[in-house]
């Protein structure tokens, strides 16, 4: 038999990237809950206790950007004073002009992948869906626990053989930790509170590693340790590598954006395919031109788990679907503020998400 083995990773909030990101989801949300027609194009990068946020806003809304930014870190539970630069300029009117016609059209070019298999509840890929539940499950944790920090990472390594799931072969944890925490108190605890109420003991055996902080100390973490920007972490938000990425990031950009919600309608696309049992696994390429409102192409692949033929399967989706960025927009409903639900543990896999509802394929 065939055997392969495949990693994922996730990170917890206090990451210095998902700080950033969750920065540039809040002004999002802040922008749309104004005005549901904002155009928002807004990022931050955070390094110690500089943060700038910056980028192209196109919108009647008034936002201050300094106290959501500063209100991100107290709610992650980073309470340092920081210091925040704001260079945000309107939005590029020939932008503008290329998405605000009669039909919602692209505001950029791009190419998107949605993906989904059976292999889970989620109908995520396994590795990625468990690294993200042992990341949350961190947060949890730590949230109620002195002795852990903000920043954190997961990683899993899962064993397939012939395509088909047997075993989890690695799991690492790194988390932010008090300097009075021992590595050996810091091992049980993740062991017992992180590590067993997540993992499947079906899927574990006598040859699989744990790594808890194998670098040892963490007590530096957040912008501290590290630097931070928004979108650095597209392979965390899609599918942990088990399927190609698009060009370009998700949070801070509002739904015209098709970087972001076209990815989020060719996932919508893939889950259903699976979820109506016309194949185990599929994957979905579309791509978008700029002020042009329909995709320029869209490309299947069943990897051989249809029920029809991938062409059989485009016709039906063809028939069922709806590409133009106007439905997408109305389809999933996304002139909402609904994205700072997304920013942390991926944006796909969550229940009440709207491309990840049920729709009944004919």
């Amino acid at each position: 038999m065939a055997k392969m083995f495949f990693t994922s990773e996730s990170v917890t909030s206090g990451h210095p990237d998902k700080i950033c990101d969750l920065i540039a989801d809040s002004i999002l949300d802040e922008a749309i809950r104004q005005d549901p027609d904002a155009h928002m194009a807004v990022e931050a990068t955070i390094k110690d206790d500089l943060i700038l946020v910056y980028g192209e806003a196109g919108t009647t809304a008034v936002i201050d950007y300094e106290a959501i930014a500063k209100s991100v870190l107290k709610e992650i539970g980073f309470n340092e004073d920081y210091h925040v630069i704001v260079k945000v300029n309107k939005q590029s009117p020939e932008i503008n002009q290329a998405v605000s016609q009669d039909e919602v059209a692209a505001g950029d070019q791009g190419i998107m992948f949605g993906f989904a298999s059976n292999e889970t509840e989620s109908y995520m890929p396994f590795a990625i869906d468990c690294a993200h539940r042992l990341a949350k499950r961190l947060e949890e944790v730590r949230r109620n626990d002195s002795r852990l920090g903000p920043d954190g990472k997961t990683q899993v390594t899962v064993e397939y053989e012939d395509g088909v799931l047997k075993r989890i072969d690695t799991i690492v944890v790194s988390t932010q930790h008090s300097k009075e925490t021992t590595q050996e108190e810091l091992r049980e605890l993740i062991m017992k509170e992180v590590i067993q109420p997540v993992v499947d003991p079906k899927l574990i055996d006598k040859d699989t590693k744990y790594f808890i902080n194998p670098s040892g100390s963490f007590v530096v973490g957040g912008s501290w340790g590290d630097s931070g920007t928004t979108g650095r972490k597209i392979v965390v938000d899609t599918y942990g590598g088990y399927a190609p990425i698009g060009g370009g990031c998700f949070s801070s950009k509002d739904p015209t954006k098709v970087d972001r919600s076209a990815a989020y309608y060719a996932r919508y696309v893939c889950r259903n395919i699976v979820a109506n049992g016309l194949a185990d696994k599929v994957q979905l390429q579309l791509s978008y031109a700029i002020g042009k409102p329909e995709p320029t192409s869209v490309n299947i692949n069943t990897f051989g788990t249809g029920k029809l033929s991938d062409e059989e399967l485009l016709n039906i989706i063809d028939r069922t679907f709806n590409f133009s960025v106007s439905n997408i927009i109305r389809e999933l409903d996304l002139k909402r503020p609904i994205y700072r639900s997304t920013t942390n543990y991926g944006h796909f896999g969550k229940a009440d998400l709207p491309w990840e509802q049920f729709k009944k394929i004919d």
